[in-house]
């Protein structure tokens, strides 16, 4: 039984192929167009998907889409109506794209898929986040929660997991949404909105929560069971303007930060205000869950499960034995839900959970053997040592050790937003520098974000205050206290960006402003070749940790091909790139020439 799931048309469309239930293949389609966060029909990540299962569309039995178009309209055409005339020139704007695409989603699917005979279904959209958290997870009946800024009309739900069954218990609906007001901040602290989200969250431990009483006196009634309301006169979203309104800047003392302009002290308050609250929020529903279902486990999806800060006060504060994050918790995940949702739900197959889940690591993504690799690396006329698999670990291990920055290219690719020890740049946690020279001269992006750890599985608690795996990087735990650094009075008393630069621990590199680190252990079950290259860092340094951060630079996607790593090497300063048995320095290799070097798109031929 073939399964092909797929989202588009939101942000971060995805294409999975399921068959037997079985995940065989699930990209992004921006990983393959270069066009970061792609939101167009996903034909290369469909091609993909198709060519790793070794079928066509005529061998498809179903097509699963992540939502239900017909749903959604209803909901932009009430919204728009209620918001007339205010919300007339942003409607205008967005008709010929419904007309054309958005409600001919089957007639698209058919277009593309010429030889398919088979079946389309359409979940809803927080059911596909549902399927996609409850049903790879390590538990055989869990409570789910998902939560992100809409759906059709649906911003939050919640409900129980039972072998191969879901049922929504509850649902809060648009235009009250947890993941708009973080949105809201996020356009008003000057960063692009379904993006930037994340650097809010960087940003935040910078600052100090004097606006958190402000937000729920005014902008969200917020409950005791995690309910709420928000006041809509603070916001423009409904008329598809802006996220803000005039009573929003008023309230908060101006107009919103120009994007690139300086980072002042009230971004930084703001951030960790918005934050505090989206906490708050988070562990009020995840009690009132528990309580409702009587289940000990939940699982989490949807763009807000990617607040990773959130889910470890989730994790350490909450009532549940333990947790699961869908990797790809967002609208990219939400293709693999809507495949899986048809396979357990809709035909009603059995489900037995496994002890680690079934996500595998989450690598489903392209894989690229040493020919191929090899072909791609001489069209640049690349200068390389081939390495046996052997001597990988140890000879990237002491690279690591001597300070060096090192591209990571192995093995199958990512699904989902996180770099996972397949396609990573690494470096070493010790080094107190190495935060600064990867923001500044590697990524090209903002001083203020941290990067996260990868640590050995079996070493993470003698390292970070958390009992067990965090394999997709989606938990927040504190360094322990016996490897943190003391503090002056004077660097206590530090505030905002002027914190950034005082070493915290004895990793300091992977240290947040609060202590903090976005973990990653890593298994050798997920992936074999990344541990054995962390444990050749442990035996040389008596340390099971190093910094992992997505291989890509600000504004691209995480790279998927080879051409696309050797350029993003050459690019940047990166030391040295090992791709495949490829080991590549920096000072071998030809000078760069950007014109012609380039190539836009990553072919599947």
């Amino acid at each position: 039984m073939k399964i092909l799931g797929i989202s588009c048309y939101y942000h971060d469309a995805a294409a999975c192929l399921v068959v037997d239930g079985d995940v065989v293949a699930a990209a992004s389609e921006e990983r393959f167009t270069r066009i970061k966060q792609d939101s167009e029909y996903p034909k290369k990540a469909i091609a993909y998907c198709l060519k790793t299962g070794g079928i066509t569309a005529a061998d498809l039995d179903y097509v699963a889409f992540y939502d239900k178009p017909f749903l959604k309209f209803e909901r932009i055409l009430e919204t728009y109506i209620a918001e007339v005339p205010k919300g007339l020139p942003s409607f205008i704007k967005a008709l010929p794209l419904w007309l054309k695409k958005k409600l001919f989603i089957p007639k698209l699917i058919k277009d593309s898929l010429e030889d398919f005979e088979g079946k389309m279904l359409f979940p809803e959209h927080h059911e596909s986040h549902a399927a996609s958290a409850f049903y790879p997870s390590p538990y055989q009946s869990a409570a789910f929660l998902t939560i992100d800024g809409v759906g059709e009309w649906a911003t939050t739900s919640f409900g129980l997991g039972d072998g191969h069954k879901l049922e929504i218990l509850g649902e809060i609906h648009f235009p009250h949404s947890l993941g708009l007001l973080y949105s809201a901040f996020t356009y008003y602290t000057g960063f692009k909105v379904n993006s930037g989200e994340y650097k809010v969250m960087g940003l935040a431990p910078y600052g100090e929560p004097k606006y958190v009483q402000k937000i729920l006196d005014h902008v969200i009634d917020l409950k005791d069971d995690g309910s709420f309301r928000l006041d809509q006169s603070y916001f423009d979203y409904t008329s598809g303007l802006r996220m803000t309104s005039s009573k929003f800047h008023d309230l908060f003392g101006g107009p919103p930060r120009e994007p690139e302009s300086e980072l002042n002290q009230r971004e930084m308050d703001l951030a960790r205000s918005v934050q505090v609250v989206c906490e708050e929020a988070m562990l009020k529903m995840a009690e009132h869950v528990r309580i409702t279902t009587g289940q000990q486990n939940l699982c989490l999806a949807g763009g807000v499960a990617l607040n990773c800060v959130g889910n470890g006060r989730i994790l350490r504060e909450s009532n549940y034995d333990d947790i699961w994050i869908q990797p790809a918790a967002g609208d990219a995940g939400g293709a693999l839900g809507a495949a899986l949702a048809v396979w357990y739900e809709y035909l009603g197959n059995e489900r037995q959970a496994k002890p680690r889940g079934t996500a595998r690591g989450s690598y489903y993504g392209p894989e690229f053997e040493g020919p191929e690799i090899r072909r791609q690396l001489d069209i640049f006329g690349a200068n390389y040592e081939l390495l046996s698999e052997q001597d990988i670990p140890g000879r990237v291990a002491s690279l690591i050790a001597d300070g060096k920055v090192i591209g990571w290219f192995q093995g199958r690719m990512e699904f989902g937003p996180r770099a996972l020890g397949s396609r990573s740049i690494i470096g070493d946690a010790r080094s107190e520098k190495m935060q600064s020279i990867m923001n500044l001269k590697i990524k090209y992006r903002e001083s203020f974000r941290p990067f996260a750890p990868s640590v050995l599985y079996d070493e993470v608690s003698d390292w970070f205050e958390i009992d067990r795996e965090s394999p997709y990087m989606l938990v927040v735990a504190p360094v322990r206290e016996e490897h943190r650094r003391n503090m002056s009075e004077e660097q206590q008393n530090l505030f905002g960006i002027a914190k950034l630069n005082v070493p915290r621990s004895t990793i300091p590199a992977i240290t947040h402003v609060d202590y903090s680190a976005r973990v990653q252990t890593v298994h050798p079950d997920d992936n074999r070749l990344y541990y054995d290259m962390i444990r050749a860092f442990h035996e040389q340094t008596g340390c099971p940790v190093i910094i992992n951060t997505s291989f890509n630079v600000r504004g691209e996607p995480i790279v998927c091909s080879p051409d696309h790593a050797y350029t993003c090497f050459m690019r940047t300063e990166m030391d040295y790139l090992i791709v495949g048995p490829y080991l590549l320095a920096k000072t071998e290799q030809p000078e760069w020439q950007e014109e012609g070097n380039w190539r836009d798109e990553f072919e599947l031929d």
